[in-house]
């Protein structure tokens, strides 16, 4: 029991147990059933309890919770978990997190952090780098995609305004004049939450057609941008489509938007990082050519949740749309980074810490073979697919990103309801975790290969799983067929 006056229990014992609790998992993910082990009820009876009038010694307490919440964890940290784009973490970057976490810096200021500063301004330049960005672009740290697309388009959307006379920090929106908002058929759903955030709203979105991989078709694109001439325009354009891995062609794309002075932006969640590998990078040429980028760190270069990038190339507007002063703010007059200029929080979590470390415990080799490591499992577990008897892979395997359908031999059923059932069976096996989609009206099995610890052997084990749940699903639907008839 803890004293709710002055005395505090020493850090050290509770500190030296959550060091011991996270390396035992660590080191038991490899082997432990990816999906959970708790329904939802036994969850609740584990953690839920009345909080009481005093307070629990810091170790029971993390002894109690590591306990009751760890068959509720899912494996995504783990090598054989392919549900979303999600990374593990890096060894460098989750000693850096925790370290991030003991050294508690706000890296808001300079002033209140000059060490989160100054890495989060050497892990950018490294990052503009890698990905073949300008080297004059700005960047922020934010938790993901999702506010990585929201700080981008508020820049974009005052740059915009601004071509036009209009003020949007000291105006706001109301009666201010429009903007043509053009998006391929297949944008990603946070690119719509991004603009209702924004105040741009989702109504007006032009949604361009899209080829059968995916991609925005450029063609079409330019009969819209001659329709609208003269309004000022934001394109979203993606590299690394959420169900195929396909990539649209930025370089015809941003063609067009100069030639229309529209602002080009760029979704590149997971894809961008192809840019990083020398096999891969032609799949996103073109990507300098934009105004604005956002991608994650928690996805491919596997880095511990929560870690997005966003880069801007006109920094007036970035920093305009983003800054903030006030008079007790001590602010930088000498070129010295105040992160507050470049994302919408003042106060947030240090993230540049454990993208530094990622970057420079892998250097620029290290996050090409990443990428690409991951993108061969992904085609070696098509391979071993397609090969099945029906079995169906929808899209080309361009990245790490697999679409399965699976069809009944016998020619009778739904092949929808036998791929979402074949799904769930892989689920509960628990030798791996994939999720399911539907794409082009078709239910799909979408594998997503992300984490840097999978290896050849995790990629077949986990091949070889589904198949077998294929062959169960197949078998046990044929013995329900025989009983009926």
């Amino acid at each position: 029991m803890t004293d709710s006056g002055e005395q505090q229990a020493p850090a050290a014992p509770a500190l030296r147990l959550a060091c011991e609790l996270a390396l035992s998992y660590l080191e038991t993910l490899p082997s432990r059933p990816v999906g959970e082990q708790a329904t939802l009820a036994e969850l609740r009876a584990r953690l839920g309890a009345p909080l009481g009038e005093e307070g629990v010694e810091p170790a029971a307490v993390l002894r109690d919770l590591a306990a009751g919440a760890e068959p509720g964890l899912i494996g995504s940290a783990g090598p054989r978990y392919f549900g979303f784009v999600i990374g593990g973490s890096l060894p460098a970057a989750l000693g850096a997190d925790w370290l991030t976490s003991t050294w508690d810096q706000n890296p808001g200021l300079y002033a209140v952090s000059p060490a989160a500063a100054v890495v989060e301004e050497i892990a950018a330049a490294w990052i503009l780098e890698l990905l073949g960005l300008p080297a004059g672009a700005s960047v922020g740290f934010v938790t993901g995609c999702q506010m990585a697309h929201v700080t981008a388009l508020a820049a974009a959307r005052h740059a915009l305004l601004a071509r036009t006379g209009w003020d949007a920090g000291e105006l706001g929106l109301q009666g201010a004049p429009p903007l043509r908002i053009l998006a391929g058929s297949e944008a990603h759903v946070t690119i719509f939450r991004a603009l209702r955030l924004l105040g741009l709203g989702t109504r007006s979105v032009e949604r361009i057609e899209s080829d059968g991989q995916g991609r925005m078709e450029p063609a079409a694109l330019a009969r819209r941008l001659e329709a609208g001439r003269g309004t000022p325009a934001l394109i979203c354009a993606q590299v690394g489509n959420v169900n195929s891995g396909a990539c649209d062609p930025l370089a015809d794309i941003a063609a067009l938007a100069r030639q229309h002075g529209a602002w080009l932006h760029v979704d590149g969640a997971f894809g961008l990082w192809a840019a990083a590998s020398p096999r891969l990078r032609h799949l996103v040429a073109g990507a300098v050519l934009a105004d604005s980028w956002a991608t994650d760190a928690h996805k491919w270069l596997n880095v511990p949740y929560d870690s997005g990038i966003v880069v801007v190339a006109d920094t007036g507007a970035h920093s305009a749309a983003m800054s903030a002063t006030a008079s007790y703010l001590q602010q930088r007059q000498d070129g010295g980074r105040d992160a507050l200029d470049w994302v919408p929080e003042f106060s947030r979590r240090a993230r540049g810490f454990a993208v530094y470390a990622a970057l420079r415990s892998l250097g620029r080799r290290g996050v090409a073979e990443l990428v690409e490591r991951c993108c061969g499992h992904a085609r070696r577990m098509a391979e071993i697919l397609a090969a099945e008897p029906g079995v169906e892979v929808l899209n080309e395997v361009v990245l790490n990103q697999v679409l399965v359908r699976f069809h009944d031999r016998a020619g009778g059923g739904s092949a929808d309801e036998l791929t979402r059932a074949i799904i769930r069976r892989v689920q509960r096996q628990g030798v791996c975790w994939l999720g399911g989609t539907t794409w082009h009206g078709m239910a799909a099995m979408r594998i997503s290969v992300s984490n840097w610890s999978t290896t050849a052997d995790d990629a077949e084990l986990s091949a070889a799983a589904i198949l077998t749940a294929v062959r169960e699903e197949r078998a046990e639907l044929a013995g329900l067929a025989g009983r009926a008839g």
